[in-house]
């Protein structure tokens, strides 16, 4: 099955990541895909773009599999490349929806975090636990939707917080059970025909603060510091505890 279902329906451009069997987990062939789909989409005439996920989960974050095989520059380049990804999203010249339910965590809460609109079942749990093993990921994206108190209590004691918290802080938009989400899609496709692509475009430029530079580098810096798989092991075991 493919990693990604991808559907267009004039210009709405919907994509599911779809590995059920690993909770959606971030495999560098499934990002590199993620990558081209959304280069894609801002030649194409999309307008709007949808993020979900197959199965119980939106998506469990970076793959661990077969992390110890990897040499520390493969898995630094991983993660470079999901921030790649993530400022992709973030800086999208059109509307984007995040449909998050289940578990969403490290990447995956990012990618919720990346969208404009931000849509999460009841139940979701989200988790960011990035800095326990040492990578700065997605950090000043967090901050900006939550604001930097709220962010760094979150991310310093890699705590999990739910959809009602998530809502509270302003990392959602709106908390919705499945059954409404046709609904909300159709009112989000309406948003997106409201400006011309030009003017939504200058809009998510000027409203969007630009730190890619800067946050590239903090991730570069934190993922080539020596010692990044024995901290991946070493925050394995401690979750297994």
């Amino acid at each position: 099955m493919p990693a990604l279902i991808q559907v267009r329906d004039g210009a709405v451009t919907r994509i599911t990541l779809n590995r059920p069997d690993k909770a959606n987990a971030l495999s560098a062939p499934m990002v590199e895909a993620l990558i081209e789909a959304l280069a894609r989409a801002q030649t194409d005439g999309t307008r709007l773009l949808i993020l979900d996920g197959a199965g119980p989960h939106f998506c469990a974050g970076f793959d661990f599999t077969d992390y110890e095989s990897a040499s520390e520059g493969d898995l630094a380049l991983r993660f470079i490349r999901i921030e790649s990804l993530l400022q992709a999203l973030y800086h999208a010249p059109f509307e984007t929806l995040a449909l998050a339910h289940g578990r969403v965590f490290g990447a995956g809460a990012d990618i919720v975090a990346s969208c404009s609109l931000r849509i999460a079942t009841p139940e979701s749990v989200f988790l960011m636990p990035g800095l326990r093993f040492g990578v700065v990921l997605g950090t000043q994206r967090f901050a900006a939707r939550v604001g930097a108190r709220k962010a760094r209590e979150i991310l310093a004691t890699s705590r999990s917080f739910d959809a009602d918290e998530a809502l509270h802080t302003g990392f959602l938009t709106q908390i919705a059970e499945k059954g409404r989400w046709d609904d909300i899609v159709a009112s989000a496709r309406t948003q997106s025909e409201r400006l011309s692509p030009a003017a939504a475009a200058a809009l998510h430029s000027t409203v969007i603060g630009d730190t890619r530079a800067a946050d590239m580098a903090a991730l570069a810096l934190s993922v080539s510091t020596p010692g990044i798989k024995e901290r991946i092991r070493e925050f394995r075991e401690a979750r297994k505890r």
